[in-house]
């Protein structure tokens, strides 16, 4: 059984799906009381369970283990003072860290072998290279957000504890730019939501949340939500893993020309226009996939126009994102 943090969050749920349908059984943990989804009635009580515990608070989380027999971990809640203001500084700070700890602890207490940690494309800022950005490549010490701030952190304190323990193999998932049904609206990093909501709507997209300037040249690796969770299905159930550090992304750029062209094949007349050109900053880079692709066979399915299509759907519907 798969121990999920944050498994009923964006990329948590898909996750858990694709863990469910390569026959594994989940237990999610939330730190706030939830109930079990309808997408996963089917499963509730025999191959998911839904429990209430602080990643933070060790002897809650160890507890979880008397109920089930856990098998693997995937961190997926993220180790970080997020969101900001929810605590006192020092104390958000040290509840991140103890929360990482706690994890190691549990893999250690449960003889779990395998303990993966969600990290993000983000920690490559800063790193100026041409092609595709692989995980051998040395990251900077500064980030512009605290969430790649805390990965890279926690990324550290992951490689310390591979070196230094020989009974858990802590394996770091770096996310590209993920996207689809669940997802945040409005995004801070890219403007795939809020184009693909305002097709939806009939609107004009709204992007003022946005970190930075963008424009129709302008692109990041972006994985549709169900690939990414299938890659980290994958990754937390192969037999062996060569690395500590995977990539988990599309292999490729989509820029916002891509994403509005097929938005307006699928939605004619939709007002999503951007600038044209290209925002001042930092080149596109793809992530690097090789080590994912020899590892677990993983092939991204879904191209731009698939991924539009059935998000636009999935909002027609009547889901809110």
């Amino acid at each position: 059984m798969i121990l999920i943090t944050g498994g009923l969050g964006f990329i948590g749920t898909h996750t858990t799906r694709a863990l469910l349908d390569l026959g594994e059984s989940c237990v999610l943990v939330q730190r706030r009381p939830a109930e079990v989804p309808a997408a996963f009635a089917a499963e509730a009580g025999e191959r998911l369970f839904v429990e209430q515990a602080d990643v933070a608070d060790e002897r809650a989380l160890l507890e979880i283990g008397d109920r089930h027999k856990i098998t693997g971990i995937m961190h997926l809640a993220g180790s970080m003072p997020w969101p900001a203001g929810a605590y006192e500084p020092i104390e958000h700070t040290e509840r991140a860290v103890r929360s990482l700890l706690t994890l190691f602890r549990a893999a250690r207490a449960w003889q779990v072998r395998r303990l993966g940690l969600a990290s993000t494309i983000g920690v490559y800022a800063g790193i100026t290279a041409d092609g595709p950005l692989g995980e051998d490549l040395p990251l900077t010490m500064s980030a512009p957000h605290v969430i790649p701030r805390f990965k890279k952190i926690g990324e550290l304190l992951a490689d310390h504890l591979n070196e230094v323990l020989d009974d858990v193999e802590a394996v770091s998932y770096r996310i590209g730019g993920i996207w689809g049904p669940l997802g945040h609206n409005p995004d801070p990093f890219f403007p795939a939501p809020q184009l693909v909501h305002a097709a939806a709507r009939g609107t004009e997209p709204d992007l003022s949340a946005l970190m930075g300037e963008t424009r129709m040249e302008n692109g990041l690796d972006v994985c549709y939500v169900k690939d990414c969770g299938r890659a980290l299905a994958l990754l937390q159930t192969a037999g062996r893993l060569r690395h500590r550090t995977y990539n988990v992304a599309s292999g490729r750029i989509t820029t916002n020309r891509d994403l509005i062209a097929a938005i307006r094949k699928l939605v004619p007349g939709a007002r999503v226009d951007l600038p044209e050109g290209r925002a001042p900053g930092p080149v596109d880079n793809a992530l690097d996939i090789t080590r994912l692709r020899e590892d677990t066979g993983f092939e991204p399915p879904y191209d731009t126009e698939r991924g539009v299509a059935e998000y636009l759907e999935w909002l027609r519907a009547g889901n809110e994102r």
